[in-house]
């Protein structure tokens, strides 16, 4: 099933919410990265079997493909900015010795998606957004760069925050299953792999049926389920930068052609040679 939810056809998109209403999500993820600006509420979020309980100004950063959904509480408002990034704006700004996604691979590398920062440091995050929000509003002169610099300006501080470990880390905020954290980072750094529930619960001394039984409810997928559609991103990704699709399907732990084919089909909607910049062109020239 493909629990791919949004569009994004720009550079960046902001949305500042604020609701108090029953709603309900199921587990999904995006092809954009987002930044999620917590204001107010009650709200767990859950990423990659990991739950964060948020607090006012806490910051998430999650990866495209990463999947997640908010647990809300309905009895309180809840306030937050949603910030959806495109990869590649992100990535032409960058330049040698300054990798601007570098925040992203971090919150991956680490599977830490939070950034609470101390007050003194909150001041700098709302500066930049309450002015690149008025920016986005406005009509004068110049706003759409001042706009996109703003932006650029916001994801320099989130690095710098990163890199210069100014976060704070408080593990009573996350609550998550240690083996199945294990289990997703030898998942997703071994996509060409064997990764069958017979050989990954021998590998991690835990039974087949308890293990199905956990992921589902750890992660909100079946592990089958998991990890195809995370293969089949990965091939996605893999076509789009140029690869061979008669490669990129072993490369990603399909045993034969036909049934990447039909999966690569039923999830994306498209044949997987239509991804290939060099099969794009050709259309846009017709």
């Amino acid at each position: 099933m493909d629990n791919k939810l949004g569009y994004l056809n720009r550079d960046f998109q902001l949305f500042h919410l604020r609701d108090k209403k029953s709603q309900s999500f199921e587990f999904h993820y995006h092809d954009f990265n987002k930044i999620i600006i917590f204001l107010s509420g009650k709200v767990t979020y859950l990423i990659e079997g990991k739950a964060y309980d948020l607090k006012p100004w806490d910051i998430l950063l999650v990866n495209n493909h990463d999947v997640h959904k908010p647990i809300i509480d309905p009895a309180e408002t809840y306030e937050r900015i949603i910030i959806w990034a495109n990869s590649d704006f992100i990535e032409k700004h960058n330049y040698e010795g300054c990798d601007l996604s570098n925040c992203f691979k971090l919150a991956k590398e680490k599977s830490f998606n939070l950034v609470r920062l101390e007050e003194k440091f909150q001041n700098n995050i709302k500066y930049i957004i309450s002015s690149l929000e008025a920016s986005l509003k406005s009509d004068e002169f110049g706003s759409k760069l001042l706009s996109n610099s703003l932006f650029i300006q916001l994801v320099i501080y989130l690095n710098r925050v990163h890199l210069g470990k100014l976060y704070l880390e408080n593990d009573e905020t996350i609550k998550y299953d240690r083996q199945i954290e294990k289990i997703l980072k030898y998942i997703n750094k071994n996509l060409s792999e064997e990764l069958s529930v017979e050989v990954l619960s021998e590998k991690f001394y835990i039974s087949k049926y308890y293990l199905m039984h956990k992921f589902k409810k750890e992660t909100g997928y079946t592990l089958y389920n998991y990890v195809s559609q995370k293969r089949l991103l990965m091939a996605k990704d893999l076509i789009k930068n140029g690869e061979a699709v008669t490669k990129v399907y072993m490369e990603c732990g399909f045993k034969d052609y036909s049934s990447f084919f039909r999966a690569f089909k039923k999830m994306f909607g498209k044949a997987p040679k239509e991804f290939n910049p060099e099969y794009s062109s050709q259309y846009e020239l017709i």
